[in-house]
C-alpha cells in the first residue's frame, strides 16, 4: 500500500502517494488535466514504476484535490508541484519528473527553472504524450522553455496522438540536445492502441514503464 503525503506550500496543502523502492533514484510523477494520481492509469504506471526498483511520488493538484475539473493558473499547478519536488527530494537522492500530457509539461517548467531544479537535484524529465497542440488550437505551443531544461528528457509519444502529431514532436525533441524519444506505434495521447493491432491496453503501458524503466536507470 502506498504510503499517504500531505504536501504543503504557501497556496495550500494537496495529498501525495508514495510508494518506495530500492533505487536512489525516484519518479516524480504528475498527472494529465483530466484524472488525479488515483487513477487507473496513473496508480499502473506509480506499481510498475515501483516494481522495477524506482521509489515513486504521486500527487494531486489543487483543482484535482478540490474535486473541481478546471485546472488551476499556471502559476498554482507550478507552486503545487515544486511543493512535490521538494517532499520527494527528502527520500531520494535524485528525481526524475514525470508526467501525464499537462504534467510533464508542468514538470518541463519546474525543470527549466535553475533554482528549483537544482536544489532538489532533478536528473531528468519525462514526457507521457507532451500536449504539443492544445485542444481545440492548430498552432503548437511555445516550448522556448525546453532548451533551459540542462537534464536529459524523454519523450514517450503515440503516432495518433492529435495533440501531438508525430512528425511535429519529433521535429521539437530533435532541436534538443540531451531529448530522447519513443514512439509508441499506433497509439493515441493515453497510449491507447486499435483493437486490429492484437494488443492489450496494459501491454502497451507495460512497454511505457519498461521503456522508462531502463531511461531512469542509464541515467
Amino acid at each position: 500500500m502506498p504510503e499517504r503525503v500531505s504536501i504543503s506550500w504557501d497556496g495550500g496543502t494537496t495529498s501525495g502517494r508514495f510508494v518506495d523502492a530500492p533505487g536512489s533514484t525516484g519518479v516524480l510523477l504528475a498527472h494529465g488535466a483530466g484524472v488525479g494520481q488515483d487513477h487507473d492509469w496513473m496508480v499502473y504506471v506509480r506499481d510498475g514504476l515501483a516494481a522495477a526498483g524506482i521509489p515513486v511520488l504521486t500527487f494531486n493538484y489543487p483543482y484535482m484535490e478540490a474535486g473541481r475539473k478546471a485546472p488551476n493558473s499556471a502559476r498554482i499547478l507550478l507552486a503545487c508541484h515544486a511543493a512535490a519536488l521538494a517532499a520527494m527530494a527528502g527520500r531520494v537522492e535524485k528525481v526524475v519528473l514525470a508526467g501525464k500530457s499537462m504534467g510533464g509539461r508542468m514538470g518541463s517548467h519546474v525543470a527549466a527553472d535553475t533554482e528549483a531544479a537544482t536544489g532538489a537535484a532533478v536528473a531528468g524529465v519525462v514526457f507521457y504524450g507532451y500536449p504539443l497542440v492544445g485542444i481545440g488550437k492548430t498552432e503548437p505551443r511555445d516550448v522556448s522553455h525546453l532548451a533551459r531544461v540542462n537534464v536529459p528528457m524523454l519523450f514517450v509519444q503515440g503516432t495518433r496522438d492529435r495533440l501531438a502529431p508525430i512528425d511535429l514532436i519529433s521535429t521539437v525533441v530533435d532541436s534538443l540536445s540531451e531529448a530522447d524519444i519513443h514512439v509508441v506505434e499506433d497509439g493515441d495521447h493515453s497510449f491507447r492502441v486499435l483493437k486490429r493491432t492484437g494488443r492489450e491496453p496494459w501491454d502497451v503501458i507495460d512497454e511505457v514503464i519498461s521503456v522508462t524503466a531502463d531511461w531512469v536507470g542509464r541515467l
